[in-house]
Formats: structure tokens, C-alpha cells, sequence
């Protein structure tokens, strides 16, 4: 009689009033036999959290007293999800949904390699069609993470980082490596994590024929959204580069100050306001 590995699939949730439940039902329409599912909340306000525990009651819950970010809030779950024996985790946005075999096709190949230990699929666009991750690169000289937009193979591949929008993650990893860090707040968490991963020779790998879909409101670089990924981005670079490449992110970080610098002697605008604070908050949380 074939064994399947225990999963637990975790959506981390924050005012997902629109897209938690159509994420669920996804979820649970999974023809993947060995799933538990985990509902994380980050203290939303919208009722959302509240909806969806009324409409799926054999799954998990549990409710953060406040917003943890990404990486502490998914933490949370994980712990609990190791805590039963997890031979697996799948991170979901709770704005994605996965095709029905989906889990199965990345245990599949996860199952293939001890070595194998994170796992994206294939992930298009919800509202356009178009992919959204084929795959991730670093662009270590330019202080930024990068998808790709076009399968390198219909066969599994490895790729630099995973998008924690969808991913499989082995249970050796986190007992190996850790959690995620909880210095990222949002952004570049998962290309931490998967650094982390590849430097304790763990395979990164895609596998197309695994289908999820994302559906983000809105592509727009907001300034909040700007003020994350600046601060997450010097945190990462500083903290994952070799020693020479950290002269470069140094002289590399003085050259977008002065930029910014300019921009604001020009023009206050909200969005060079909101670089200015991502930079002085990391020089107050780095003494």
C-alpha cells in the first residue's frame, strides 16, 4: 500500500476578505491524499479570518495578536505544523490558488531527491494569463531579485531563489537552516530562505507541470510597498553577500543615497521620502 508524505499547506492571511476563501477551496479541492491545511492570521480586521473558520472547520486556525509581517507570521504555522510531524510545508498567498494536482506534482519530485528542498510551481498571472514566475534570479551588482517570465524547460529545473508566494519546502530544510528570518518584515524573506537552503546543498527547483495562479490587486510600486522592498533589500544584500561583493553593495547603497538625495532637493516626493526612512531605519536597526 503506497505512503504519501503528511503536508501541511499554510496561507498566511491579512484583511483577504476578496481571495482567502476561493484560496481555500482551492486548496482543498487538492487531490493530494496525505494535506492538513493551516490558516495563519496576521490580526486582520475584515472579517475575513472569521469567514473562512466558519466555512472550513476541520482546518487549522490560529489567530496572531498582531501583524507579524511574512516571515514571523508564517513561522508561526510552521512551527505548529513541524510540532505534527510535517514531512512537508506549502506556503500559499492567500491571493494564489493551485491547481488541483499541483501538491502532488511537486511531492512528486521532491520525493525524488533527499536533496530536494524547496519547490515552486509554475506560477501565472490570475488576471492576465501570462506567467507571473518561471523561476528567480539574484542580480547581486544591482541590489535586486528578479522573476523570470518564460520556462527554461517543460522539465524540472533548478533556479537562484523561490517566490514564497507558492512553495514546497522539506522539513529537513527548516531543521537544518531554520525558520525564516524574522528581520525581514516583507520581501526578499523567501529569497533568504532559499540562499539559506542552497547553502546547505539543497536543490532549488521548479517544476512546471505544477500549476498555481496569483492574483495581486494591483502591480503599482505604492510607497509603502517601496519602503519594504528597499529595507528588505539592503537587509538581504548586506547579510548574503561574499566580502567582495559587500564593497560593492556599500559603495552601490551610497550611490542610490545620493540619488535619492538629489530626487528630494528636486521634488519631495512621497516615494523619495519613503526610500530616505527605508534607509534610516536600517541604519538604526544595524547598530
Amino acid at each position: 500500500m503506497q505512503t504519501y508524505p503528511k503536508v501541511f499547506a499554510i496561507v498566511l492571511n491579512y484583511n483577504g476578505k476578496d481571495s482567502l476563501i476561493p484560496c481555500l477551496d482551492s486548496i482543498y479541492r487538492s487531490s493530494y491524499p496525505n494535506l492538513e491545511i493551516i490558516v495563519i492570521d496576521n490580526n486582520s480586521k475584515d472579517g475575513s479570518f472569521e469567514q473562512a473558520k466558519e466555512k472550513f472547520q476541520k482546518f487549522h486556525f490560529i489567530k496572531n495578536s498582531q501583524n507579524l509581517g511574512f516571515g514571523a507570521g508564517n513561522n508561526v504555522a510552521i512551527r505548529f505544523a513541524l510540532e505534527k510531524m510535517a514531512d512537508y510545508v506549502f506556503l500559499l498567498n492567500n491571493d494564489a490558488l493551485v491547481e488541483k494536482d499541483a501538491i502532488d506534482k511537486l511531492v512528486n519530485e521532491a520525493e525524488k531527491n533527499p536533496r530536494n528542498g524547496i519547490l515552486s510551481p509554475l506560477i501565472l498571472s490570475g488576471n492576465k494569463k501570462d506567467v507571473w514566475f518561471a523561476g528567480g534570479k539574484i542580480l547581486w551588482n544591482k541590489m535586486r531579485t528578479i522573476h523570470l517570465y518564460k520556462t527554461l524547460s517543460s522539465n524540472p529545473y533548478p533556479t537562484e531563489y523561490i517566490s514564497g508566494c507558492a512553495m514546497l519546502i522539506r522539513q529537513k530544510v527548516f531543521e537544518e537552516i531554520g525558520l525564516f528570518d524574522e528581520q525581514f518584515f516583507l520581501y526578499y524573506e523567501d529569497a533568504d530562505l532559499s540562499i539559506r537552503a542552497c547553502r546547505h546543498n539543497f536543490s532549488l527547483l521548479m517544476v512546471p507541470q505544477a500549476i498555481a495562479y496569483h492574483f495581486e490587486k494591483s502591480e503599482q510600486l505604492n510607497p509603502q510597498k517601496l519602503y519594504w522592498l528597499v529595507l528588505s533589500a539592503v537587509i538581504f544584500f548586506k547579510k548574503n553577500s561574499t566580502w567582495t561583493k559587500k564593497l560593492w553593495i556599500i559603495f552601490y547603497i551610497f550611490l542610490r543615497k545620493m540619488k535619492n538625495w538629489f530626487n528630494l532637493r528636486i521634488k519631495k516626493t512621497e516615494q523619495a521620502l519613503q526610500i530616505q526612512r527605508a534607509f534610516q531605519d536600517y541604519k538604526k536597526t544595524a547598530k
